[in-house]
This record gives structure tokens, sequence and C-alpha cells, in this order.
């Protein structure tokens, strides 16, 4: 199956061997206080930035009832959101990761989205598409 938007990612968790528990993290662009005037003007076109995680949570794939349902649920936490970075724990003998099992890896997440290790984690965009981010 390919993956093209958050959709498709949560049909294929469901049909997954084993069940998944989805780690979530919601991060927004910035632009960083020492930027060069040339990397603020890139930012006010749209170009380059930090991405800053601002909220992560785990859920099982049947706890989200669709991408949009999702995004009314993040607006409960976050005014906004540029970036939601997906990753997925496996289970074990048919029983899905609970969330304790899940914190550590949530965390580990948290910090490599914090410092930019994002090529591990799918990137999903407001409107609920992948999209492949570049590095700079």
């Amino acid at each position: 199956m390919e993956i093209r938007t958050f959709s498709d990612l949560l049909e294929a968790a469901h049909s997954q061997r084993e069940p998944q528990r989805l780690l979530l993290v919601f991060a927004v662009a910035e632009c960083p206080p020492d930027s060069t005037e040339a990397e603020k003007q890139a930012f006010a076109r749209g170009e380059g930035g930090a991405l800053n995680p601002v909220v992560c949570v785990d859920k099982l794939p049947s706890e989200i009832a669709s991408f949009e349902a999702l995004k009314a649920e993040s607006r409960n936490a976050i005014s906004r959101w540029d970036i939601l970075f997906v990753a997925a724990l496996d289970g074990r003998a048919g029983v899905a990761p609970n969330s304790d099992e899940a914190a550590g890896p949530l965390r580990m997440m948290l910090e490599s989205v914090r410092v930019g290790r994002i090529a591990n984690f799918l990137a999903v965009d407001p409107a609920g598409e992948l999209v492949q981010l570049a590095h700079s």
C-alpha cells in the first residue's frame, strides 16, 4: 500500500499483523531569533525556519476516527501546528503497546524532532498530506 495521506497511514496501521500504537508530535515552524536577514526573508516567504515540537501524544489507530477528527482534537491543546510527525510502535502477541510503553519512545521522538533528526518519521501537513522536508 502506498501511503500518501494520513488517512492512508491510518488504514495501513489498522491492517498490520500486530496492533499498533501511533506516536504523534505536533510542531510549529518558527524563525529562530539568531536568523540572518536572508533567513528571515526566506521564512517570510514560507521557506526555511525551524520546527519546534509543541504537543505530543500516543494513540491507538482505533482512537482516531479520521484526520479531521484528530485535527479538531489538536485544537483543544494548541492553536495551530504546521507539521505532524508520526511513528508507530508494534504490538506483540496481538496486544498493542500501552501508553506507559509508549512514553519512552515518545520522549525520544520529541527530542529527535527538537534537534532536527526527522528522517525516521512520516511528516504530515495540516491538509493531511504526507510531505518531504528538506534539510539545509
